[in-house]
C-alpha cells in the first residue's frame, strides 16, 4: 500500500494499482498480519480518487473481490461483514481501504495457490488451489479484480447496501460475536453500512469489529 500511496503522491490517476506475488510485510484490519506464501498469493494496491465513505467502499470492494472471484474460479464465495471474502466458511481474502495523499488506497490479499497455511491459521483460512484442486491464473483475477472495484466504486450507497444484503449470508439472522464479548443475532445495515446486533439487552451499531459466528 505504501507503493500505491506514493504513485497517489506523483499525481498517477485513478485506477492505478501495484500488484505482487509476495508480500513481506502484509498487515490486516486491527493491525493483524496476513499470512503470504511465498508465489501463492496475489496481493493489490489500488490508488482510487473519489470521494467516498469508508465503510460503505470496503463492502464496495468486497463485493468487486467476490464477483471476480466468483466469475474466474466458478466457486460461491461468501462475505463476512464489511469485507472479508470466505470459501466454505474460511478466509479467502481480506480488503484494507486507507486515506492516503488526497485518495483512498484500497490493499487487497488474496490466497490464490498456496498449498498450506501455518498450523494457527489452517483452520481459518484457504486458498482457491485447495478449493479447487487446480492452479488459478493470478494475472486474469488481478485484472478482473482491478476492474470490477473500479466499477462497484462508483454505485450509490443504497445500491452497494441492497447488493451486500444479497451476496452475503452474514447481514441477518446470524448468530455471531463480536470482538469475543458482544453475542447477538444480525439484524441488518444501517444507511452508513454499520451491522445491526439484536442482543439480549438492545440493538446495537456494530461500527468495527471482529465478526465471527458464535
Amino acid at each position: 500500500m505504501k507503493d500505491a500511496a506514493n504513485l497517489a503522491k506523483q499525481g498517477q490517476p485513478h485506477g492505478t494499482a501495484v500488484v505482487a506475488d509476495i508480500q513481506t510485510a502484509g498487515i490486516g484490519r486491527h493491525g493483524h498480519t496476513w499470512h503470504s506464501e511465498d508465489s501463492g498469493g496475489l496481493y493489490l494496491s489500488i490508488v482510487l480518487r473519489l470521494e467516498a465513505q469508508l465503510p460503505i467502499l470496503t463492502m464496495a470492494l468486497g463485493l468487486a473481490v467476490q464477483r471476480a472471484v466468483n466469475d474466474l474460479a466458478q466457486v460461491s464465495a461468501d462475505l463476512r461483514w464489511p469485507n472479508d471474502v470466505l470459501l466454505n466458511d474460511r478466509k479467502l481474502a481480506g480488503i484494507l481501504a486507507q486515506v492516503a495523499e488526497g485518495s483512498v488506497i484500497a490493499g487487497i490479499g488474496l490466497n490464490v495457490n498456496q498449498s498450506e497455511f501455518p498450523p494457527d491459521l489452517a483452520e481459518l483460512a484457504t486458498s482457491l488451489k485447495m478449493e479447487t484442486g487446480r492452479e488459478h491464473s493470478k494475472d486474469a483475477l488481478a485484472e478482473r479484480i482491478v476492474a470490477e472495484s473500479l466499477r462497484y466504486a462508483t454505485l450509490s450507497r443504497q445500491e452497494i447496501l441492497r447488493r451486500f444484503e444479497q451476496s452475503s449470508s452474514w447481514p441477518k439472522g446470524k448468530a455471531v460475536i463480536v470482538d469475543d464479548k458482544i453475542r447477538g443475532i444480525t439484524a441488518g445495515l444501517d444507511e452508513n453500512g454499520f451491522l445491526l446486533l439484536r442482543t439480549p439487552e438492545k440493538l446495537e451499531t456494530i461500527v468495527t469489529g471482529g465478526v465471527r459466528p458464535q
